[in-house]
């Protein structure tokens, strides 16, 4: 996919004092909230299941999550695909039903409507990219990987062929077997929207790394890195939530922990 990009290096002084001036305005009504909640976004082919072991880790750490099947994994109306915009409004859909902070988790191609559905949200907090895609104002996921999508007709793409080595090929083989066997078509239509509202620009961001990903070069991932706040890296396969979850987790606790302010010296 390209040459390899040189990792970003962190950013300005300048450009990190400007961006603590304008989270301080949005967080600060979520102060004394609590523990952000953290909202799991999916990426193509697969659903909610897919977080399973990672919820668990979570929650053995007392950390609330929540995860959203977005509708375009598996778009059963043949007339109408849904989109990217679908999955945007279903994961604002998500973070109205939940109390308090947010910080929003999103997976690969998660990251797209995740990206258009932070912006504005009132409770989101912060957005985590796990080799996902926060991308541009105008940019959608086929555009910016340059690749035509694979369409069988139906206005659905199927999974990889060999979705074993691509997707899991650190995850263990029993469940790795029963995760390829649970993946679904996606919507064509999903990967070919353009994104309206980049939501990375007005929140705290970050983007973990999967450094041993076969389905989104690590060198891509540091291209799109550049445009995170903060970068962390996993030596990981692209799916972390199966073959490392408790390594994820803490990874996630620690960001959820760092994204509100801390109270005033001598206040609760």
């Amino acid at each position: 996919m390209g040459p390899p990009l040189r990792a970003p290096g962190p950013p300005s002084r300048s450009a990190a004092a400007r961006r603590r001036r304008r989270y301080a305005v949005d967080t600060q009504a979520h102060a004394g909230a609590g523990r952000p909640s953290l909202l799991l976004v999916h990426g193509a082919w697969h659903g909610a299941w897919c977080w399973e072991p990672l919820r668990a880790a979570l929650g053995a750490d007392g950390r609330r999550s929540h995860a959203v099947d977005l509708p375009s994994a598996g778009s059963a109306d043949r007339d109408r695909r849904a989109g990217m915009r679908d999955d945007a409004d279903a994961i604002r859909e998500a973070l109205r039903g939940i109390d308090g902070p947010v910080v929003v988790v999103a997976h690969s191609y998660g990251g797209v409507p995740a990206t258009e559905a932070v912006a504005g949200a009132g409770n989101a907090v912060g957005v985590v990219y796990v080799a996902g895609f926060p991308l541009d104002v105008g940019d959608s996921m086929a555009a910016f990987l340059g690749t035509p999508v694979p369409d069988d007709g139906t206005g659905l793409a199927p999974p990889y062929e060999d979705s074993r080595r691509m997707l899991f090929a650190d995850v263990p083989e029993a469940d790795a077997r029963r995760a390829v066997a649970r993946l679904r078509p996606h919507s064509v239509r999903a990967f070919t929207e353009p994104v309206t509202a980049a939501g990375w620009r007005t929140l705290p961001s970050h983007y973990v790394v999967c450094e041993h990903d076969q389905a989104l070069e690590p060198a891509r991932q540091h291209e799109l890195a550049r445009r995170a706040d903060v970068v962390h890296r996993l030596p990981s396969g692209h799916s972390p939530f199966l073959s490392m979850p408790r390594r994820l987790a803490a990874l996630l606790g620690r960001i959820a922990d760092a994204a509100l302010p801390a109270p005033p010296p001598g206040g609760k």
